[in-house]
């Protein structure tokens, strides 16, 4: 179903965004939350046990972690697939996009905020007691990268679109 043309039309702007959403998703299969220990006794305590008790990834932490790079990922692939239609530009595409990128990211900074909160009062009581750390992991970096790249794509795009709907109506029909 691919247009002749189609993936020579789609911006760069474009494609960053679904560039950053497939990283969005992807983060979200590495850790996320990992538990560390700054007295040797209790660090190889920590490594004896199961991997899924001492490192989360984004499906097994919170809502916050699992949920803000899935609107990343539709709104890239929306970008691309529906950018080049004018109507849906002039309708507030980019802007969508925006918001999604923005509240994605303030979703993001909120688990990292509560990232202590994916364990019961009595765990955090132990860690604390034990020495553990809860900690973020690399896939949270990687999920606030793709986070803040999209909403830059989407700002560049956004400020596309307002130079694209000034032009002169001839010139209205090269988008890029």
């Amino acid at each position: 179903m691919t247009l002749p043309g189609f993936v020579k039309s789609v911006t760069w702007r474009e494609w960053l965004g679904l560039a950053a959403g497939l990283l969005a998703l992807g983060s979200t299969f590495l850790p996320w939350t990992t538990l560390t220990a700054t007295k040797p006794d209790i660090e190889d305590i920590l490594a004896q046990l199961p991997r899924g008790d001492v490192v989360r990834d984004a499906w097994h932490s919170s809502f916050f972690a699992w949920c803000p790079p899935l609107p990343l990922l539709l709104a890239g692939l929306a970008v691309v697939v529906f950018g080049r239609v004018r109507t849906l530009r002039v309708s507030g595409l980019p802007q969508l996009w925006l918001v999604v990128a923005a509240a994605s990211l303030l979703l993001m900074v909120l688990g990292w905020f509560t990232l202590d909160w994916e364990f019961d009062a009595d765990q955090r009581g132990i860690f604390e007691a034990a020495g553990v750390a809860i900690g973020p992991g690399l896939g949270r970096f990687l999920g606030l990268f793709a986070a803040l790249v999209s909403g830059v794509a989407a700002f560049l795009d956004m400020l596309a679109m307002r130079a694209e709907s000034r032009q002169p109506g001839k010139a209205r029909g090269k988008i890029g």
